[in-house]
């Protein structure tokens, strides 16, 4: 039996859990999920409610990262694991005070008190970072992804969305180049490729879809 993967196309934890599953060359059957109208089986599986869910033979994996590590675990072919002790403090910034930056900015209805071009800043202070770096290389370490590229772009993605004009207007090429060449790759195509709706009794859907590639 494959896996089961409960995901939103757009959300960047699932698409983060889609690229790290793609890259190992694994197979699981897809549930694209709306998020106003959650399936009864993925409330089951996982009363917390949130995208990803991944449910394996031995149990459910509820967070995006450890949906990476499980399928990197299994199969690394492209050696996203071979990065440097640093691309854990880097991953660890876009997950902790990048995104708590980010929501703000994005979604600063939610929150009281909020100056959402303040928290707009903090975000790009820590992209300020890796300005310099992403100016010399393609990618974070190197000529190629590694787990920390994959682990965080998407949200970088998501960050560029709010205001993409301000965005490109910045004065950050490295980082400007660095998103761009995640877009513009096949394996971005690949996960963001449009599916309906999962309902009870639907043809399961098996992803990567190849025949799309």
């Amino acid at each position: 039996m494959r896996p089961i993967l409960y995901s939103f196309r757009r959300c960047p934890y699932a698409m983060r859990a889609r690229l790290a599953i793609a890259s190992a060359g694994l197979e699981v059957e897809l549930r694209e999920v709306v998020l106003r109208d959650k399936p009864q089986e993925m409330l089951a599986a996982s009363p917390k409610g949130t995208v990803p869910v991944l449910i394996t033979e031995t149990g459910v994996i509820e967070e995006s990262r450890d949906i990476m590590d499980w399928a990197l675990a299994q199969n690394d072919p492209e050696g996203l694991l071979g990065m440097p002790p640093e691309g854990e403090d880097w991953i660890a910034q876009i997950e902790g005070p990048f995104k708590t930056a980010l929501d703000r900015y994005k979604y600063e209805t939610r929150y009281e008190g909020v100056e959402p071009l303040v928290e707009r800043e903090k975000a790009a202070a820590i992209l300020r970072q890796v300005d310099g770096l992403l100016r010399e290389r393609p990618w974070l370490y190197g000529d190629r992804p590694s787990l920390a590229d994959l682990a965080t772009i998407t949200f970088v993605r998501q960050f560029a969305m709010v205001d993409r004009a301000w965005f490109d207007e910045a004065d950050w090429p490295g980082v400007q180049g660095w998103l761009a060449r995640f877009l513009a790759s096949g394996r971005f195509a690949e996960i963001m490729a449009k599916y309906a709706k999962w309902q009870p009794g639907d043809t399961p859907v098996i992803f990567p879809d190849t025949a799309r590639a």
